[in-house]
């Protein structure tokens, strides 16, 4: 007995149950047998979808060498070992190779808590086999397996329904929708969405309310949810912007060293000079012009901002996305359970007669106050609400818990008003019980239940869509119930989702006759509006966003009206903002798509292939895009955005593994702060690449003039690699964990094709350099005139430039404020760095096997005190300028 096979498309929500039970090959009263579940098994294999697989240790040190950067090193390292110079060979691959096994630890921990977070409980579902009932894995499931389903269970496959009776599925992590829908077992069209196939049910989703029995048609891969994976394996993910600039700045650098080699080489054979002195010049002055604790300083800023963010509850899958948050111009959030609270909340009351009374509070906790006097109307409406209702709250078990729900949110919200109003809920369902019901279908809209009364009478309830119930209210009062239409209608322009009360005392309720058997008796009680609250937190983080340069945007599965009203109370739509549910976006050309963009706060209604095209329609104008989203149908957007940001608590594992980043906490203020960093990290970045560009422009610059004037080589190549690696190192290393400055969110954003080096940074080279150049520089002609010792007079060129690179690392910590005001102390790595660099410097200077080795000799300490005094100059120098900025900018510090 086999089942079809999977990898031919079947419509079966438009097939009746008895041809889908045919096609299947199973029995809808015993199910499949062990053999045939065993043999469908091997065919279809296990109801799971593959996981990414792991990159090797390997393949991750291999990622660390893709640098142009570290391509110009090696060949330094060659030429330096062809020559003989085989320390300062070993020194250049040294820091190549720690470079390699940080960045290699870096994403491997990454991994690994990625690993960690997937570490979820095994699934477990109820299901017919060999005439009994068993409860097993949801990756055992095979096509033809016979499900049972009632309220809180996971459906673990696609299935199509048989039987059901008041079923309703959460179907939010698939489609979007924030309500769960109901579902009934007629076929449908072929045609009919997937949002819109009433008659079957799918994995990843789970049930709220009823039960029902459905034949598994659909497992693994070939589920809905196994097609939005497939669909996110073939998004292409694009470079980071650090990516992009460091490339770019590596190519500048290549041809920078390039032509700085040969211009050396051919200066020097014009000045008759050894060609051997001369290669040696060139390759120094090569290895001059890299700042080699670049790659080293990027990792290490890097895995600080992704450890800050960990413990902020947000785990980087992607070492380089860090600094890809400091980028973005456009959050495209989910609304669902992202932006809301996924708790759907009674917010209002009508009574006829035109009074409307607001509900306060928000969740399931029955706390909250009613803006008007709670009188007979009031209470009737909502004791009815409680009786036509199959929901039931569970109050905590424990202080640290909360209120939660059995059965339809929407149902659990009217308990939760009528608990606002005083209403002891079991007590009222104990005194009137339930004696017959119509349950809730979509196509009635409604539901009606029958209750006994102490008096011996009984009282039908009912409840559903406004133009439902008004239907079945007696026509006397004709004003009164369009007066209630338009009220309903007027709830529903607010985003509001609408349902009417109605009563009929002393009448016993026909369940076969349906509900046409009320029509005309019924009396209209009142509306109730209720709305899926946004999270507090959220309307501070929009704000946030706004003030940094940032614009969210709403893409949700929902209703327009509705996240249109949720994204301006929000602060995501403001003035002429305007939303667009999907059937616009498929009229949209794409000119009239990108033409449209500025004024579109909502995307409303939009399924997976819409939501890719709005994120590389944004992204195609420029913008640096992150989406956010807990569902399997965000995750396509997901992997194509430039950072995608999956919830950690609610999302699906397709949807993490799609993310860059995983949000632990589910809270979508948490992405405010990851901006944040990202900011902190590049500007950390910007700050190690002047100090770093300034030591190697002084270096080269140095070197250039002695070798123009005639002056024998003022450095070893040899001290050059120690200033350029181990004095740099010390203080890169703690430079990049300065902590934020304070003013990341009132700045721009990074934009995209922002340079590392730029104007700014050009401009504050150009002032750093030349106190540096002129104070060492002099120094040694100065030196070098009065007959001193080379040895001693290279010593103190070598000593002296460190000085100022000392007091460079200062001034390279903000462009704006005193080195001395701004408070070294801030930063204890850096401190620290320097303490070290200090000690390092010493023992190149006084110990004798380092000073063979760096070709130094030792000085009295008093001749140290005039190189400081020097060396100062530089300080003072930026701090002049620094004031001179603050005093144009009316800005005391």
């Amino acid at each position: 007995m086999n089942a079809p096979s999977q990898n031919q498309p079947q419509a079966w929500h438009a097939l009746d149950p008895n041809a889908v039970i045919a096609r299947l090959e199973s029995d809808p009263g015993t199910g499949l047998s062990s053999q045939a579940v065993a043999q469908r098994a091997i065919e279809h294999g296990p109801n799971a979808l593959p996981e990414p697989a792991a990159r090797s240790p390997f393949l991750h040190f291999a990622r660390q060498f893709q640098s142009p950067l570290i391509y110009i090193l090696f060949v330094a390292a060659a030429l330096a070992g062809f020559m003989g110079h085989w320390a300062d060979a070993a020194v250049i691959l040294g820091v190549v190779l720690a470079n390699a096994l940080i960045g290699t630890y870096q994403e491997g921990r990454a991994e690994r808590s990625m690993a960690a977070l997937r570490k979820l409980s095994t699934l477990q579902v109820r299901v017919l086999r060999d005439g009994t009932e068993q409860a097993v894995a949801a990756h055992d499931l095979v096509p033809g397996d016979m499900l049972l389903l009632a309220a809180g269970d996971a459906v673990g496959a696609d299935a199509r329904l048989l039987d059901e009776a008041s079923l309703a599925v959460a179907e939010a992590t698939l489609t979007g929708e924030s309500v769960p829908v109901s579902k009934h077992i007629a076929a449908l069209p072929e045609a009919t969405g997937l949002a819109d196939r009433r008659n079957m049910v799918f994995s990843g989703t789970y049930v709220s309310a009823g039960r029902a029995r459905a034949v598994v048609t659909a497992t693994g891969v070939h589920t809905e949810v196994g097609g939005i994976a497939r669909m996110t394996e073939g998004a292409r993910e694009p470079r980071t912007p650090l990516e992009v600039r460091i490339s770019q700045f590596g190519r500048y650098l290549v041809y920078a060293s390039i032509a700085l080699f040969f211009a050396v080489v051919a200066l020097g054979l014009a000045r008759g000079l050894p060609f051997f002195d001369v290669l040696m010049v060139a390759i120094s002055q090569m290895v001059s012009v890299i700042p080699e604790g670049l790659p080293v300083a990027m990792t290490i800023a890097l895995a600080v901002g992704m450890q800050r963010m960990a413990s902020r509850g947000a785990i980087i899958r992607r070492l380089s996305a860090v600094e890809t948050l400091g980028s973005i111009t456009v959050i495209c959030s989910d609304k669902t359970g992202t932006l809301t609270r996924n708790e759907m909340t009674v917010s209002t009351l009508w009574l006829p007669g035109g009074r409307e009374l607001a509900i306060s509070g928000v969740g399931y906790a029955p706390q909250g106050e009613l803006s008007g006097a709670v009188d007979g109307a009031v209470m009737a409406l909502l004791e009815s609400a409680v009786l036509c209702n199959d929901a039931a709250l569970v109050p905590p078990e424990e202080e640290l818990t909360q209120w939660s729900v059995l059965g339809d949110p929407t149902e659990a919200a009217l308990l939760v008003a009528a608990g606002k109003a005083g209403i002891d809920i079991a007590a009222l369902r104990q005194q009137h019980p339930r004696t017959a019901e119509i349950p809730f279908d979509s196509d009635s809209k409604m539901m009606a239940t029958c209750h006994s009364r102490l008096s011996g009478s009984t009282t039908v309830y009912i409840k559903g869509a406004p133009e439902a119930v008004l239907r079945l209210c007696h026509r006397d009062g004709k004003a009164a119930l369009l007066a209630a239409a338009n009220a309903a209608e007027d709830m529903a322009d607010r985003a509001l989702r609408v349902l009417a009360v109605a009563r009929i005392d002393d009448f016993a309720l026909d369940v076969g006759g349906g509900f046409d058997e009320l029509a005309g008796h019924a009396t209209l009680l009142g509306l109730l509006g209720q709305i899926d609250p946004p999270r507090e937190e959220v309307k501070v983080a929009v704000a946030a966003c706004r003030a940094a340069g940032v614009r969210p945007i709403m893409v949700t599965g929902d209703h327009k009206l509705t996240g249109l009203a949720i994204a301006r109370a929000l602060g995501i739509a403001q003035g002429d903002d305007r939303g667009v549910d999907g059937a616009e976006l498929e009229r949209m050309g794409d000119a009239e798509l990108l033409e449209g963009l500025d004024n579109i706060a909502v995307f409303a209604r939009v399924h997976p292939a819409q939501k890719l095209r709005i994120v590389e329609a944004l992204q195609s104008r420029g913008d640096v895009v992150a989406m956010t989203g807990d569902g399997v149908n965000d995750a396509p957007a997901l992997a194509r955005a430039d950072v995608g940001v999956a919830m950690g608590i609610t999302g699906t594992e397709v949807a993490k593994s799609a993310a860059k980043i995983v949000i632990t906490d589910d809270n979508f203020a948490t992405i405010v702060g990851a901006i944040e960093q990202g900011r902190v990290v590049y500007g950390n970045l910007k700050k190690v690449i002047l100090f770093l560009f300034v030591t190697s422009v002084d270096e080269v610059l140095i070197l250039l003039l002695a070798l123009l004037a005639g002056y024998p080589l003022p450095l070893a190549a040899v001290q050059i690699l120690w200033i350029n690696i181990v004095t740099e190192s010390t203080l890169t290393i703690n430079l990049v964990m300065d902590p934020p400055d304070g003013d990341e969110m009132r700045r721009p954003a990074v934009p995209r094709n922002d340079r590392l080096v730029d104007r700014a940074m050009l401009m504050r080279i150009a002032t750093l350099t030349p106190m540096a150049v002129a104070a060492t520089f002099g120094w040694y002609v100065w030196r070098q005139s009065g007959g001193l010792p080379y040895e001693l007079v290279r010593t103190e060129t070598f000593t002296i430039l460190a000085l100022c690179q000392w007091f460079n690392v200062l001034n390279c910590q903000s462009a704006t404020r005193s080195a001395l005001r701004f408070g070294i102390l801030r930063n204890r790595w850096l401190v620290g760095g320097l303490a070290l660099s200090i000690v390092l410097q010493a023992a190149v200077l006084y110990w004798a096997p380092l000073n063979r080795l760096f070709h130094t000799v030792p000085m009295p300490l008093a001749d140290l005190l005039p190189l400081l005094a020097i060396a100062s100059g530089v300080l003072w120098v930026e701090e002049l300028r620094k004031w001179v900025v603050r005093l144009r900018r009316g800005s005391p510090s």
